[in-house]
């Protein structure tokens, strides 16, 4: 067996810590016996291969293939414990959603039944074995320990590792578990005890335990991550659902025209530019609207009838108004204010019972119950909305339409309820706020005035009679109607309720009295369960008696929509030529004054200004391709050496050139070129084709105003418009990882191959050091004083402190001047020295007070040397080439040319690439979030107000706005005339 194990593995077995491994790996070569002796390959084996234990040696039996087995059932069991392991990591929440997937993914446990062999396979293999023991018995020593097991300790290890398998699995149906890792915990303990298999047996194992755990808290690591990206991402798109929500909401109106046009031309009807046809009471309400928002004080032309709806808190007004409407789309609640704030309802005569709020394109089916919970909680949230700033009540309007087979067509205004006392929870203004908005709508002189009264209270308590008499005194416009008179039969006398119809009981007069039925006082009631109830009431109520003055006219909710619309077309006729007159007078005067205040101006208003004013922005983003390759790399290169002079000078250069040593500069240089690009230099020069891009587009804005047809009107706008796209705008993101390759392989190049381009590299090196050196001088010329020649010819004058720096200045002179490769450090003996000759000169000065002024000496001193370098590096690169390539070494100091001439050459690359980028993707991204801020605006009224202000603009606005109303009120008459 050694001669084959010799021939199989090349060597020698003498000892049983060589020849454990080597039975180990044969034990693996063939298992043809544990897969039912078919000859077959496991098919875990390839598995088994890769992950080969290091296992500490041991003497080895015939029997040695059994602690093999239970390796591999451990195997099998650790694989199964990081599953369990992972899955309990991930959370309660992801084990319950991935469970089932999971459970599909578990081992199919069948191949158990392979590896661990029946009694007959188990008697061939040992039999096996133990031939290749005797074998080697000579060499090898057997471990006793090992043959304690048997079958019947095997088996028992079976129903063990069955009956953890189950309960793990149970384990994992649950929410959170901590007690999952415990029976896993103590896997090896429990392993070494039953099969007497020390630790350092099981040592690789844990180590590929311990590889397991750290992949499952990788993977809770990378799972918190994705979690984290995908909170972002949902903020993200919320923030794109409400900036693109009013986009949505135009396109659902140009949809909605777009199939009415569709259905017109299927059904062959040509459009000729002809406008639906609308009906009379929707022009009129499109007038009241316009009229509104033109004037909302009612100080000028804003008189047109319309039906007023005042009483008090709770006093049935609601539910007059929904009587009328014949649907309850108003929300309700028991004693709490839920009118606050006026509501226009629109009433007109149609083929479906509809609603609808002006402002929307939605239409609410009313014959629907979920529909009309929907509208009233809509009518509910919009008056939440429009109650801001600690308010109870608000004047902003709410404006719906509602049609129906049978409605009158009239315009009704629902205001808030009168109070008599302010409760804590609302504004302290709130009873006031809401008698001047009363007022307000009643003092309208052809407004109809629905004064509601509770009949179920007493008539001495009623605050709105009052205000009602103050504005209407004559009540030539107002009409009385009593709610609850059902109640009120049951609580007063009949003959009370009589003298309030007969306009007996208020000393306020009215048109007409009504009694209307309301309910019975259940939120759930429809109107037509309301109608009926009201009808059968007033059949058989006391208030008919025939020796009664009530008539049956003034009674029931018809009756009182029927004289409320007779009413309000009569005054309609009697006024709507009145105010059509009025607004072709104020017309006639705004075109007179615009034409002699711009009389070569057409009257433009705030939408279509705007409009002009993005073309030429967006023309402005366009000119950015106009500019020419070079313009761009002369900016773009402008801006980057401005940003990354001072940072080669002072950390790369001067650190490198002060050392005093050209092997030093040049190692020194190096790493301190790859550090700055590495990290710093990608990111400047980002910034810098982010403001050459800027300034670029700002001077073509600025070269745009010397233009003879600049309009200055636009100018706040443009303004407005362009900062906030370029404080939006931000550079692509990769643009810097591509920057950092491209500047990292440019810097790798130190050999200067043409002479023109060691030329520019000259020059340019000579033009950075004349800049630092003016800089240095400008520094010296505040700190010494003036030279001689301007104390001379311009009189100017040292003060005391300038001649004490220049004495200082004199001594430290006198040191460059000994030595002119000095190093920029002053030692101890020179600074004594220098302080000593002050002193002997009666100047007493600190070390400190020396070095401050040697600093701008020796800076001058040493960029003087540096200019000297530089001019005679002009005639330099011949020597250059043949010296420096051929041996390594120059005659002349070149390694400041060299240096620059890789600085020049990083500056170039970066220079195009950005240029590049500009021309073929920044100038687009610009142009985007241009007209992304320019679209924002356009739906932001306060913005327009703001940017486009003055005399010329608010003239045309009210010019367009009187026209239109004008032309509206026009259009109306000709169609009311029509219907005579």
């Amino acid at each position: 067996m050694a001669q084959i194990l010799r021939g199989r593995f090349g060597f020698s077995v003498k000892s049983s810590r060589a020849v454990r491994p080597l039975v180990l790996n044969l034990s693996r070569v063939n298992f043809s016996t544990l897969n039912g002796g078919h000859g077959t390959r496991h098919p875990h084996r390839k598995l088994l291969l890769q992950q080969r234990l290091p296992l500490t040696p041991l003497l080895v039996t015939p029997r040695r293939t059994y602690a093999m087995i239970v390796a591999r059932v451990l195997r099998g069991a650790l694989k199964l414990r990081y599953l369990v392991l992972g899955g309990a990591i991930g959370g309660g929440m992801t084990l319950n959603k991935k469970y089932e997937e999971w459970r599909d993914g578990l081992p199919d446990m069948k191949w158990l039944d392979d590896v661990l062999p029946d009694s007959e396979q188990w008697h061939k293999f040992s039999k096996s074995l133990m031939s290749v023991g005797e074998a080697v018995r000579d060499s090898i020593e057997i471990d006793p320990r090992l043959k304690k097991i048997s079958e019947e300790k095997l088996a028992e290890w079976r129903a063990w590792f069955d009956n953890r398998l189950d309960n793990a699995i149970e384990a994992a149906e649950t929410t959170e578990n901590p007690a999952i890792e415990g029976p896993f915990q103590t896997l090896s303990d429990l392993i070494s005890d039953m099969y007497g298999v020390t630790k350092d047996e099981l040592k690789a194992m844990h180590l590929v335990e311990a590889k397991g755990v750290s992949a499952a808290e990788e993977a809770h690591r990378k799972h918190q991550s994705m979690q984290q990206q995908i909170e972002e991402l949902q903020a993200e798109m919320m923030a794109v659902q409400l900036k693109y929500q009013k986009e949505l909401e135009k396109l659902e109106r140009d949809n909605k025209n777009l199939r009415q046009q569709y259905l017109i031309l299927k059904t062959n009807r040509k459009l000729g530019g002809k406008k639906i046809k609308k009906s009379l009471i929707d022009m009129y309400s499109e007038v009241l609207d316009e009229l509104s928002g033109y004037d909302t004080n009612y100080t000028m032309a804003d008189h047109l009838p319309r039906v007023v709806v005042v009483g008090d808190q709770s006093s049935g007004k609601t539910s007059v108004l929904e009587s009328i409407a014949q649907a309850r789309i108003f929300p309700r609640g028991s004693g709490e204010m839920m009118t606050r704030a006026p509501v226009k309802v629109t009433l007109s005569e149609g083929p479906y019972h509809l609603a609808k709020f002006n402002d929307s394109e939605r239409e609410y089916d009313l014959t629907k119950e979920s529909e009309l919970a929907e509208l009233r909680r809509e009518v509910e949230l919009r008056m939440r909305h429009s109650v801001r700033g600690g308010r109870t009540v608000s004047t902003e309007t709410i404006s719906m339409t509602v049609k129906g087979p049978g409605l009158q067509r009239m315009v009704l205004i629902d205001l808030p309820g009168i109070i008599s006392t302010v409760t804590v929870d609302m504004a302290a203004d709130t009873k006031d706020s809401i008698h001047q908005m009363t007022r307000h709508y009643m003092s309208n002189p052809n407004a109809i005035i629905l004064c509601i009264q509770d009949g179920s209270v007493d008539a001495e308590r009623s605050n709105v009679t009052d205000l009602v008499t103050q504005c209407d005194p004559h009540g030539k416009r107002t009409i009385f109607v009593l709610t609850k008179v059902d109640l009120a039969e049951e609580l007063a006398e009949p003959d009370r309720i009589r003298r309030i119809l007969a306009g007996k009981l208020f000393p306020m007069k009215a048109l007409g009295y009504f009694a209307v039925v309301t309910g019975r006082g259940r939120k759930d009631d429809s109107i037509e369960t309301i109608r009926d109830y009201e009808e059968r009431f007033f059949k058989t109520s006391k208030l008919f008696h025939r020796s009664g003055t009530v008539m049956p006219h003034q009674v029931s909710t018809r009756n009182l929509s029927l004289a409320v619309a007779d009413r309000f077309w009569r005054m309609v006729r009697e006024t709507i030529e009145q105010q059509a007159d009025a607004f072709k007078v104020t017309r006639f005067n705004l075109e007179t004054e615009w034409k002699n205040n711009f009389p070569r101006l057409r009257e433009s208003g705030r939408d279509e200004l705007f409009e002009k004013a993005k073309g030429e922005v967006l023309d402005e983003v366009v000119n950015l391709s106009q500019i020419s390759s070079k313009k761009w790399e002369e900016v773009i290169q402008s801006q980057l050496w401005d940003k990354l002079s001072n940072y080669v000078f002072e950390n790369i250069y001067l650190p490198a050139a002060q050392s005093g040593s050209p092997n030093s500069f040049n190692t020194m240089v190096d790493i301190k070129l790859r550090q700055w690009a590495d990290q710093a230099l990608p990111a400047r020069a980002v910034e810098s084709g982010y403001e050459a891009l800027q300034k670029e587009f700002l001077e073509l804005l600025e070269q745009a105003k010397k233009s003879p047809d600049h309009d200055d009107i636009f100018d706040n706008l443009k303004a407005a418009v362009v900062d906030e796209a370029i404080r939006r705008y931000t550079w692509e993101d990769k643009a810097t990882d591509m920057l950092r390759v491209i500047q990292l392989n440019t810097l790798e190049d130190r050999v200067v191959s043409d002479k023109g381009e060691w030329d520019q590299a000259v020059r340019f090196f000579e033009a950075s050091v004349k800049e630092k050196l003016q800089l240095t001088e400008n520094t010296m010329a505040e700190m010494f004083g003036p030279s001689a020649w301007q104390r001379w010819a311009h009189w100017k004058y040292a003060t005391d402190e300038q001649q004490k720096r220049r004495n200082v200045k004199g001594e430290l002179d006198k040191i460059l001047v000994s030595d002119s490769k000095h190093p920029p450090t002053l030692s101890y003996d020179e600074l004594t020295t220098v302080r000593k000759n002050l002193q002997r000169g009666g100047l007493e000065v600190d070390t400190e007070y020396i070095r401050e002024t040697w600093y701008p000496v020796y800076r001058r001193h040493f960029l003087q040397q540096a200019l000297l370098r530089a001019y005679d590096g002009r005639k330099a690169y011949y020597l250059y080439v043949t010296q420096a390539r051929d041996r390594g070494d120059c005659a002349l100091n070149v390694n400041d040319i060299i240096l620059f001439w890789r600085i020049q050459q990083v500056m170039k690359v970066t220079t195009n690439a950005l240029r590049q980028q500009v021309i073929n993707r920044e100038a687009r991204r610009l142009d985007k979030e241009m007209k992304a801020v320019l679209d924002e605006y356009s739906e932001d009224e306060d913005k327009k107000q703001q940017l486009l202000t003055g005399k010329r603009v608010s003239l045309a606005e009210e010019l367009l706005r009187v026209r239109k109303i004008q032309e509206k009120l026009e259009v109306f008459i000709n169609q009311l005339n029509k219907e005579k």
